[in-house]
């Protein structure tokens, strides 16, 4: 397969979880990433953006397509995908976000794992 086939059939793959997501940019960078996940974050804990700290983003191979964070009865590829992991702070918390060029994931936020965008 083609890459382009694999990241067309990867991207319908996702479609149905983000039809929830608030999140319109198909493709991110580690920064837009970042700048996301923070401000997502602020909503989910309902503070300001600014409040959050940015602990670190760093390049990260992940076990599968899923980046290692599956939301419930998600099926993904098992192969490995390269990414970012974004550690931001809040609140005396800290809390691990996980993404790609193709989405944006919150890693064990109260249990579960949930797609961003």
């Amino acid at each position: 397969m083609e890459r382009t086939e694999r990241s067309t059939t990867y991207e319908l793959s996702l479609t149905k979880y983000r039809k929830k997501s608030k999140i319109k940019k198909m493709s991110f960078t580690r920064e837009t990433a970042t700048e996301n996940a923070k401000n997502d974050l602020a909503e989910r804990l309902g503070i300001n953006a600014d409040e959050i700290i940015e602990k670190g983003a760093v390049d990260r191979d992940f076990p599968d397509m899923s980046l290692g964070a599956p939301v419930a009865d998600e099926m993904s590829a098992q192969m490995i995908s390269s990414g970012w992991q974004i550690m931001l702070g809040a609140s005396g918390n800290v809390y691990e976000y996980r993404a790609d060029k193709y989405q944006l994931r919150l890693y064990d936020f109260e249990g579960e794992n949930i797609l961003v965008g």
